[in-house]
């Protein structure tokens, strides 16, 4: 068995796609329209689903927003540097809510950036993880 994909559902499709390939530098691998079931799912990822875990992106038409509610947490991306990944993002337009350092009560480092929806997203080292 492995992980295929993690589904959010999202407001605007296009904004979010752009969020997830243009600031966080993901490759959009396909995206179909549904309109029997008036829905889009968009792919997005690091590499090809064959090998790569992805975020599957869905967008029920009519819907501008949802609320995120009190369970989920966030998604986990490995980057080599995290206080460089910062500025980058944040030079491409992303929104950074928790500044790279180090974890709180461990060694990690990492950082925290959100997406168009406030779906949170950690930044983590790939050399210290608690």
């Amino acid at each position: 068995m492995r992980l295929l994909h993690t589904m959010l559902r999202v407001g605007d499709l296009d904004k979010s796609i752009a969020f997830y390939t243009e600031v966080l530098g993901m490759t959009l691998l396909r995206r179909n329209d549904y309109p029997d079931g008036q829905f889009t799912l968009a792919f997005v990822g690091y590499g090809d689903e064959a090998h790569n875990s992805v975020i599957e992106l869905t967008h029920n038409w009519g819907v501008s927003e949802y609320e995120l509610g009190s369970g989920y947490g966030h998604i986990a991306l490995e980057v080599e540097d995290v206080y460089k990944a910062c500025e980058d993002i944040r030079a491409r337009g992303g929104k950074i809510t928790r500044e790279a350092g180090p974890m709180k009560h461990g060694r990690s480092i990492l950082a925290f950036v959100e997406d168009p929806d406030g779906y949170k997203i950690e930044l983590l080292s790939p050399h210290r993880r608690d």
